[in-house]
């Protein structure tokens, strides 16, 4: 299955690919860098610095920095990772900045997490990762 993450909201659609994952589906999601974070910006923002200090620089947690990687960490913590099964799920999920050329076949959207956001409190993971650091 190949998910385009364009305007869809971050936990919504993990929840969605985590069920996916468990269910023994191969996921790729495609354009990670637009997916969006609800929230205002101050919020989502102090948020992820709180996160990014809280670590040491040798023992962690590390915050990753990169739009990928993020959604990907997302979509982890809605995994049993502890267990095999979840291990097994979490190694069927690709995600990619933008398209690449290698992925091929018909493109899915899930109409129950589109943005519909009424009061236009949003983050995008590009605005968040290029905020983090990133150099996207």
């Amino acid at each position: 299955m190949i998910i385009d993450g364009t305007d869809l909201i971050l936990g919504r659609m993990a929840s969605l690919v985590a069920k996916k994952l468990m269910a023994g589906e191969s996921v790729t999601i495609v354009n990670a860098e637009n997916v969006v974070i609800s929230g205002s910006r101050t919020d989502v923002f102090a948020k992820y610095k709180r996160k990014r200090d809280q670590g040491d620089i040798y023992k962690g947690p590390f915050v990753s920095r990169m739009p990928d990687r993020l959604v990907r960490r997302v979509v982890r913590g809605m995994l049993p990772r502890k267990k095999s099964k979840g291990r097994d799920a979490y190694g069927n999920l690709s995600v990619y900045i933008g398209k690449p050329e290698s992925v091929d076949g018909k493109i899915e959207t899930f109409d129950v997490s589109k943005s519909t956001l009424k009061n236009h409190k949003y983050v995008t993971v590009l605005e968040l990762s290029r905020w983090l650091g990133a150099k996207v």
